[in-house]
């Protein structure tokens, strides 16, 4: 539950209030880390010391549901210069660490980050005739802190988040978010860290799977030069009609297409609802990996696959690659929709893992045949991993939400990978790995070309390379949903 108030912003600094020593008092009512932040915005907004704000009633640290305080919500008047128009300023207040005592963030020192590094801002354009900042604003940004508290994923410049749903619940096309550095908030040194803000950028569905595509960075560049679509200063306009490709029709063509084609894609991992089965055995053969028993305990990821995984997912196998926030599945979280990527704590040390069985007791198995099975929107993605990864010598991992299933595609120059030319399926307990050919790549994205109309797809689908001995279907929800399937 949440309340809007008057800003209370910290008086002013007086002996020892940067560090917390002095007067015991002071740093109670006002913790450092919490003043550091305002004295950013009020470096930008000295003329509004008591914004308005919206507050969690019950803090996170007493047993609350909302990981931020505050959500501090300023007037900007814009730059006319640079067709910056008025607009609403908004900025988080708990994602770092603004008491320094461990009741909700680690204290790891004064050089590295604070909490998790960042506070989260956002930046909405102001319709005419309004005369005060609307809420909603605040509980988006308290979805995603939830969601970095719950998963222990951090956020990056060039991140993006698929949501779903319109960002205020209207009938907008603004349905997801990109992240990149706010224009005008600089890093703040605190006594507990360094704290970073990262800009959310509302964008349309064609711009989502456009930065899917190709990258967050790159899409973000391009809305800076459409002032209708966010501009210099990336400011989101709800009543956004138009796609900045349909603004600019060759924006496609011209650079995302091109950049596709030059740069491949960042993306190199998500968490989908996914399976696979290994063909070239009967189901019932006690030696498949993946219901093989030692005692009472399934066979698990072992710690050593987890941290491999992991590590796909975050860095990859090329140097290139960078964390990024890919999800698949919509979750309802109080009420709004938020999509989970890979997760460190959720998907890639799920519960399940506890019950391991040594590393070296798994032998990595050499398949003849395998069936993979996606979801339509996870499917979706195929194309994109085979144009934008494998393409350009990349990977791409599919890790299941409902389980420890993992499926990595890989290109004949990814290292580290245990499938190989001559055994292009080989599995590591539940963790599948597929190694394409650029040939057999082409093949297939002319094979599975109807994947880029969803609108034209009916389920179940099937598509089948017989000399490959590979088969791929996409097939319904709940299918996924069963546990029997």
């Amino acid at each position: 539950m949440e309340g809007v108030r008057p800003g209370g912003g910290p008086p002013a600094a007086g002996p020892g209030s940067g560090s917390g020593s002095g007067s015991a008092s002071f740093p109670s009512l006002f913790p450092p880390g919490l003043h550091g932040i305002y004295g950013e915005c009020r470096r930008l907004y000295p003329d509004q010391p008591n914004p308005l704000q919206v507050t969690a009633i019950l803090k996170y640290w007493l047993g609350g549901p909302d990981p931020l305080d505050y959500v501090s919500m300023y007037r900007n008047l814009g730059n006319p210069a640079l067709n910056v128009p008025e607009h609403w300023h908004y900025v988080s207040f708990g994602l770092s660490d603004l008491y320094g005592d461990n009741r909700v963030h680690e204290f790891t020192g004064t050089d590295g980050p604070s909490g998790f590094g960042f506070e989260l801002t956002f930046r909405l354009k102001r319709e005419t005739g309004e005369s005060a900042p609307p809420t909603w604003p605040a509980e988006l940004m308290q979805g995603l802190a939830r969601y970095v508290f719950q998963s222990e994923n951090t956020f990056c410049s060039g991140d993006h988040v698929s949501w779903h749903s319109p960002l205020d619940n209207s009938e907008s096309r603004i349905q997801h978010m990109l992240l990149t550095e706010d224009p005008q908030m600089q890093p703040v040194q605190t006594p507990f860290g360094v704290v970073t803000f990262l800009q959310i950028v509302g964008v349309c569905t064609e711009e989502l799977h456009a930065a899917q595509q190709w990258n967050g960075q790159g899409i973000l560049e391009l809305l800076r030069t459409v002032p209708v679509a966010g501009g210099p200063w990336l400011i989101t306009d709800m009543r956004r009609g138009e796609t900045i490709f349909e603004i600019d029709p060759h924006l496609q063509q011209e650079r995302v297409d091109k950049g596709i084609e030059t740069d491949g894609s960042n993306l190199s991992g998500v968490s989908a609802k996914c399976a696979w089965d290994d063909l070239s055995r009967p189901p019932e053969d006690d030696e498949d990996s993946r219901s093989i028993c030692i005692g009472t305990q399934p066979r698990r990821l072992s710690g050593k696959d987890t941290e491999q995984i992991r590590e796909t997912l975050r860095r990859g196998l090329e140097i290139n690659s960078k964390p990024v926030l890919p999800p698949i599945n919509a979750q309802r979280q109080n009420g709004l929709n938020l999509d989970r990527a890979p997760s460190r704590k959720d998907s890639l040390e799920s519960e399940s893992s506890a019950a391991i069985i040594p590393h070296e007791l798994i032998r990595t198995r050499q398949l003849e045949s395998v069936h993979l099975k996606f979801n339509q929107e996870s499917g979706a993605l195929i194309p994109l991993c085979l144009r934008g990864r494998l393409l350009h010598g990349r990977h791409f991992t599919y890790k299941s939400i409902t389980g420890d299933t993992a499926i990595t595609f890989v290109s004949t120059g990814v290292e580290g990978a245990f499938a190989t030319e001559e055994h292009p399926y080989a599995a590591h307990g539940p963790w599948l790995q597929i190694l394409l050919t650029e040939e057999f790549v082409e093949r297939m994205l002319e094979d599975l070309e109807d994947l880029n109309s969803p609108e034209e797809f009916k389920l179940p689908k099937e598509y089948s390379w017989p000399e490959k001995k590979l088969k791929v279907s996409i097939l319904p929800d709940a299918v996924f949903d069963n546990p029997l399937h």
